[in-house]
């Protein structure tokens, strides 16, 4: 059995997008005659905690957890939040900044390069070094974000000469909020150096989706290998048999932030309570997990207030339940420069739990690109209200006549069994 070191700083009992990828990866991993050894923080901060994650980690796997400092509990004191609340990753916002707040992401992206992880880089290597002294493994992997993974990669291989693979679930330099850390000319070349030097360096490069693929390619002449995200078949055949919603739910599962607010969708649900006898009283708005104040505030301005159903974080398992319940799940994408190859994770899930998918976004984007294929839902342009009323008022009327379904194809595809073990894939050839 070859072996295989995997540099992830999100693992259970984190949950969220974060750990979802590796953790499926690992669980078939030895399938395909890998054994994987988990490098992981002892301490991290975690925006959502998941107990049950644990179960999923398969017996027997080695896990070598480091400690970590990192800065978030005086970012909390400064910007007076209370040190139990959690913080959601990967979002920053221009609007309604306090001068804290400016500062702290003008910070947050001229002192924490590559991010916020980065006190980890020196012990961990320290630590990894240490144990590949006495340990003989075949390959590394390091997935990012956070992009301290693929820097305390690449102090070990330089040491080490083990042939690494570098994951990109999220881009780097063309991640959607980059444009928004206030960096310095000397913060915007360090970043770019570092994410060259990654690209360089690695003797394989893989991301989640096409365009962003081209984007790698643009920076550094290098073409990764697409390997998507997935859904994993087992997680929907433990849930069984179960009753569908009694409203007419419209449920969207993850974090919704500032520039996921699907502003022409509260404008469309407000109008279709209106225009439609019952419709109001049918409708359910149900959010799971983290929202932005402003999406709730534009909800409440279009009257939707009472519709709303806020739901907290929940364990995978509940979440897969809901969904599959639910009569239409909601991806809205983000609304930024590199929209292209946004795929939220949890699209896969949707496709998984086979009900019809509302996605308001780039329609000839990589997102619209596998609802296509599947034949999983509608996607509708960010403010092309007249699309998604007639595709609201499509399912609802389906919804009405009990036959509000949807005839999934070609998702097999996107299998967590089947992506492992292409990724073993090029694991296999690096190794060669």
């Amino acid at each position: 059995m070859k072996k295989v070191i995997i540099i992830t700083y999100y693992w259970p009992p984190m949950g969220g997008g974060g750990v979802q990828r590796w953790l499926k990866t690992t669980k078939y991993l030895r399938e395909y005659g890998w054994e994987p050894v988990i490098f992981t923080t002892e301490n991290g901060e975690a925006s959502v905690v998941d107990e049950g994650m644990l179960k999923q980690i398969p017996k027997g796997v080695e896990t070598l957890r480091v400690p970590i400092w990192e800065p978030f509990a005086l970012y909390k004191k400064l910007t007076g939040k209370k040190k139990e609340e959690k913080l959601t990753p990967g979002t920053v916002s221009e609007k309604g900044n306090s001068l804290i707040q400016n500062l702290s992401v003008w910070v947050r992206g001229n002192l924490f390069i590559p991010d916020a992880r980065k006190f980890w880089i020196k012990p961990a290597s320290k630590a990894l070094n240490k144990y590949l002294k006495h340990n003989k493994v075949d390959a590394i992997v390091s997935t990012g974000p956070p992009h301290t993974t693929h820097m305390i990669a690449l102090n070990v291989i330089k040491k080490h000469k083990i042939p690494w693979l570098a994951d990109f679930r999220d881009p780097w330099t063309n991640i959607d909020f980059y444009h928004k850390l206030k960096l310095t000319n000397w913060a915007d070349k360090k970043h770019k150096r570092l994410e060259q030097a990654v690209l360089d360096n690695a003797n394989q490069v893989l991301t989640v989706s096409w365009s962003w693929a081209e984007d790698f390619h643009k920076i550094s002449d290098r073409m990764p290998m697409v390997i998507t995200n997935g859904y994993d078949p087992e997680d929907f055949i433990k849930v069984g048999t179960v009753t569908l919603d009694k409203k007419f739910t419209i449920t969207h599962a993850g974090s919704l932030n500032d520039d996921r607010n699907p502003h022409a969708l509260w404008k469309t649900l407000a109008e279709l309570s209106k225009e439609i006898e019952g419709f109001s009283n049918d409708l359910e708005i149900k959010f799971i997990g983290q929202v932005a104040p402003i999406a709730v505030q534009e909800l409440t301005q279009n009257g939707l207030d009472k519709n709303l159903n806020l739901i907290d974080n929940l364990p995978h398992k509940k979440v897969i339940n809901e969904i599959i319940k639910s009569q239409v799940l909601l991806l809205p994408l983000n609304d930024t420069p590199n929209i292209d190859g946004v795929v939220p994770g949890k699209l896969y899930e949707y496709i998984g739990a086979k009900r019809p998918i509302v996605c308001i976004g780039k329609p000839d984007g990589d997102a619209a690109k596998i609802i296509n294929e599947t034949d999983a839902g509608k996607v509708s342009d960010f403010n092309d209200v007249e699309t998604l009323t007639e595709t609201i008022k499509s399912y609802y009327q389906d919804y009405k006549n009990n036959s509000l379904t949807v005839d999934s194809k070609n998702y097999e595809r996107y299998s967590r069994k089947l992506l492992a073990g292409q990724i073993t894939e090029e694991l296999n050839k690096i190794i060669n």
